[in-house]
């Protein structure tokens, strides 16, 4: 098993855009900027010979190889690239759920599991809304108390938020989460969005 998945369209897609490079040991590049952050961005490129580290996973396919560097690698574990095509040509997408927050074993500590899904999974639902929510502190009794910031500080939904969606993801994912409080300071917020 690959840490990333390339789907047949995908792969069809980049034996042909392969074939037109002069050296014919060219493969792709899958990396991530800013691993790890809130900023963090997926990439594919071209990857010349010349251009591969002794570091690379190399990643065989048929016909040609990925190559990714050591500091990506552990983001785009469970990626997914895939090819779809349209009648004006095509859309390639990658999806990596890690490149934000690196994957933690299931046996990492509870807070920083805690952390992994609120990075991987929440954050990027509240970014459509321009907000964020960070753990401040869980508590012996397992309690997830939490940050809002953003268009989340002032939001009249953010009650519904947190009980209906955060606390529901959390207490399903870690078990120890036996509840979520919110900290924030809400009346100090002004959210454009409501």
């Amino acid at each position: 098993m690959y840490m990333i998945n390339v789907s047949e369209a995908a792969q069809e897609h980049f034996r042909r855009l392969l074939a037109g490079q002069e050296d014919e040991n060219t493969g792709i590049r899958v990396f991530v900027v800013n691993p790890g952050t809130a900023h963090a961005e997926c990439g594919v490129s071209y990857c010349p010979p010349d251009a591969v580290e002794d570091n690379d996973t190399e990643l065989k396919f048929e016909g040609f190889s990925a190559f990714v560097d050591e500091d990506s690698a552990p983001y785009l574990e469970e990626a997914e690239i895939d090819y779809q095509k349209e009648t004006t040509g095509g859309q390639l997408t990658l999806k990596a759920p890690n490149a934000k927050a690196r994957k933690v074993d299931d046996d990492a500590p509870a807070a920083d599991r805690i952390r992994y899904y609120l990075e991987s999974e929440i954050n990027p639902e509240l970014a459509n809304h321009g907000g964020q929510v960070a753990l401040t502190e869980f508590t012996n009794d397992g309690i997830a108390v939490l940050q809002f910031g953003g268009g989340c500080q002032g939001c009249g939904m953010v009650d519904v938020t947190l009980k209906e969606g955060i606390e529901k993801t959390l207490m399903e994912k870690v078990p120890e989460v036996k509840g979520v409080k919110d900290v924030t300071e809400h009346a100090a917020g002004e959210n454009p969005y409501y």
